[in-house]
């Protein structure tokens, strides 16, 4: 079973767990965060991580981080290798849910699933009535409005 390391400016990454934890309650053990703290340079910040990576004693790990080009993505560029670990950046909730969800894939497989589930969770949404409902013209009550 591939482990999964979450790295993001603090307190996210510990927030995303916690959020994947109250739907997958027995995840627990495979699913690990570190925060990154501001102000603490990075190279603490990269020991903290690879000891973070190390708990999860799996023998393949993605590693999701929230910012692309920001310490939490350069640390964990600094410990994927590509074959063992895969890195994704851009981690949302849905992306971390479906993550887990096929986490008994292998590594590259699991990257597109996770790439499809972050995409996949990003839409707009309508501000107004609900889409393709259309007003009757004989409706009389005009005040009524969804909920």
């Amino acid at each position: 079973m591939n482990g999964i390391l979450i790295i993001a400016h603090a307190p996210l990454a510990s927030a995303l767990r916690q959020c994947v934890l109250h739907v997958f309650p027995d995840g627990a053990k495979g699913i690990a965060a570190f925060d990154v703290q501001a102000h603490v340079p990075p190279e603490e910040t990269l020991v903290g991580a690879g000891q973070a990576l190390s708990l999860l004693d799996s023998p393949q790990v993605l590693v999701l981080t929230d910012i692309f080009g920001a310490t939490p993505c350069n640390v964990a560029q600094k410990l994927v290798d590509g074959v063992n670990s895969k890195l994704i950046t851009g981690v949302n909730l849905p992306m971390l849910l479906r993550t887990v969800t096929y986490r008994n894939e292998t590594l590259d497989a699991l990257v597109t699933r996770a790439m499809a589930g972050g995409i996949q969770g990003i839409m707009q949404v309508a501000t107004t009535a609900p889409q393709n409902q259309v007003k009757k013209k004989n409706d009389q009550n005009n005040d009524h409005h969804q909920q």
